[in-house]
């Protein structure tokens, strides 16, 4: 058994770029330049912005079930630039191999079963050993030290 991280899909944030100042403001977003290496993670292409990236800064409800105490919502960048990633089965991306994470497994009914901190690199084994475990329907990374969300892994 392995496993497949996920990105967020593009469709739902095309539209921002094309938006004011005032129009992304009245959303409660921003449009960001990345200043530093490695500092804006996109949540639609799994890759940091390069510095001078155009990207918008916004919250993104990424666990959305009502019925669960677990529902949450956070910030997220999206690079102007961003294509849809789509890592192969077992594969980490460098933005979250890099960093340390918050990683959360979840049941079906959106009941967490589990969490801990991983090393990024350590991301690929404590996946798989969350996935052996039937309980488990899928599991969200985020960034450890600001808590925001990064991906969703899934079984492949």
């Amino acid at each position: 058994m392995t496993f497949r991280i996920t990105s967020l899909p593009l469709a739902p944030f095309q539209s921002l770029f094309a938006l004011d100042d005032a129009a992304l403001a009245a959303l409660g977003a921003r449009r960001m330049i990345a200043d530093a290496p490695n500092s804006a993670p996109c949540r639609i292409s799994l890759a940091d912005a390069e510095p001078g990236e155009a990207l918008i800064l916004l919250n993104h409800r990424h666990l959305e079930d009502p019925s669960s105490p677990y529902r949450a919502e956070g910030p997220i960048f999206v690079r102007e630039a961003a294509l849809e990633a789509r890592p192969a089965p077992g594969e980490v991306p460098d933005i979250l191999g890099r960093r340390l994470l918050s990683v959360r497994a979840y049941d079906a009914d959106w009941m967490m079963t589990d969490a801990d901190v991983v090393e990024g690199r350590e991301l690929g084994d404590r996946l798989m050993q969350w996935f052996a475990d039937d309980r488990v329907d899928r599991i969200h990374v985020h960034t450890a030290r600001r808590g925001c969300y990064l991906a969703e892994a899934e079984r492949a």
